[in-house]
């Protein structure tokens, strides 16, 4: 299993931008789907991005324009971009990993991140 590890919390101004990262600790993860998900106070966990082994990118329709994922296969490591940083964009961002592409959209997959606490202050 892929195990991927998180970053620590961190508290940023809103407008401000933020970068998350989660690298993987196995050399195969280049052949998974990565994305990342996010689960606000109050509310379901819902996916933010997904990129597929081929570079096929999934964003949903309340963050496009502003999240940016990125993959460094040499690295094993997965990015999330985030710019104009809004309060509503407070919460735990997981990191996921699976060979299945829907399974990283399905919020399904095998491997998961620790999560990220995002605080976002107006």
């Amino acid at each position: 299993q892929v195990q991927l590890v998180g970053s620590v919390g961190v508290l940023v101004h809103a407008g401000r931008s933020l970068r998350l990262s989660c690298p993987a600790s196995l050399i195969s993860v280049s052949i998974n789907s990565r994305g990342w998900h996010r689960l606000a106070p109050g509310k379901q966990r819902e996916l933010v991005a997904a990129i597929s082994s081929g570079g096929r990118i999934n964003y949903v329709g309340s963050v496009k324009g502003r999240f940016t994922i990125s993959r460094d296969d040499a690295n094993n490591t997965v990015f999330l971009q985030i710019t104009s940083l809004k309060p509503e964009d407070t919460a735990v961002y997981y990191c996921a990993a699976d060979r299945n592409f829907r399974a990283v959209l399905a919020g399904t997959a095998g491997s998961w991140g620790q999560g990220t606490q995002v605080t976002v202050s107006s």
